[in-house]
């Protein structure tokens, strides 16, 4: 049974069970007149989509828009599975990331480099194309009218390039998607989301003030739900930015083997995590947002840097 959850006013919560395990990552349901999925999972996710948006009474022919925060692979990756099954649906998505969710096979390998083509497969499935005549390119300022209400896109790179937040006009929530990293309710900790290859300090920092400058009544997470603790998770998400910077930079002083690097960030930054919660959050977070995944976005990141400073 897929869980589904009120998050804002006309907004829905799904569990999309990603890798099989509860309170991963949401997809949203955005009630209206025009109705819209926010964020998709991945293909592997598919059927808990599926059966989230029947639960709620959105059958093939209703839904007539999906919107993706950015094309990763845990927020997009079943845009094209999703598409097939509801046919009249829009696809929307950064106009950086239009062209790989109608040829995906550019993603996919840049995935793969990263996860190997196996694991890649295991945790995320097939990623399928979405016709190119259903994909609709959206920028900043652009506004997805949904009938009774409206998404305004709030473009947002830092952690990605292609990467858009979306401000509901009717609840005045924000869906982040990664702009401010992951944050489990339950646990209580908010870590960075900083991973290869287009990871950048100073563009995630100056994304999570123009969320915060919105005002919005409240975070609509993709992983995992809301918070309407709204100042205070932007305030501590540029906290951790900075911090595990930092502490990356610190121990590239030092060493230049990830392995090293890894264990340094891990060391300096536990105060900060998981380490109280217990093993079962530190694998829910590391399946998200693990270590390694984010010192080599931030070891990348500080090598671009370099020359520029020499």
């Amino acid at each position: 049974m897929v869980d589904t959850f009120d998050a804002a006013e006309g907004i829905r919560g799904i569990d999309t069970a990603m890798f099989g395990r509860p309170q991963l990552t949401s997809a949203y349901l955005v009630e209206a007149d025009e109705p819209a999925l926010v964020e998709t999972g991945p293909t592997t996710s598919e059927a808990s989509v599926r059966e989230g948006l029947e639960t709620l009474g959105i059958g093939p022919g209703d839904l007539a828009h999906i919107v993706v925060t950015h094309i990763h692979l845990d927020h997009a990756g079943g845009a094209g599975a999703l598409a097939r099954h509801f046919p009249s649906a829009s696809v929307w998505v950064h106009e950086r990331g239009a062209l790989h969710l109608a040829e995906p096979d550019r993603l996919v390998a840049s995935a793969a480099r990263i996860y190997g083509e196996d694991r890649l497969r295991e945790l995320f499935g097939p990623v399928h194309p979405v016709p190119p005549e259903r994909v609709r390119a959206m920028t900043d300022g652009d506004r997805i009218e949904l009938g009774g209400r409206e998404l305004k896109v709030l473009y947002t790179p830092g952690h990605a390039g292609h990467h858009v937040a979306l401000l509901d006009s009717r609840s005045r929530g924000v869906f982040v998607g990664d702009a401010l990293g992951v944050f489990l309710p339950d646990v209580g900790v908010l870590r960075p989301a900083t991973p290869p290859p287009e990871f950048d300090l100073e563009l995630a920092v100056a994304s999570v003030e123009r969320i915060r400058d919105v005002d919005p009544s409240l975070i609509l997470f993709s992983h995992f739900g809301p918070s309407p603790d709204v100042v205070e998770l932007c305030a501590r998400s540029i906290d951790r930015l900075r911090r595990w910077t930092a502490a990356v930079e610190e121990a590239m002083a030092e060493t230049d083997r990830l392995p090293d690097i890894v264990a340094r960030l891990q060391a300096s930054t536990a105060p900060l995590d998981v380490a109280e919660g217990g093993d079962e959050d530190a694998v829910r977070y590391e399946f998200l947002s693990s270590y390694e995944m984010n010192a080599m976005g931030i070891l990348r990141y500080l090598q671009r840097r370099q020359p520029s400073e020499g």
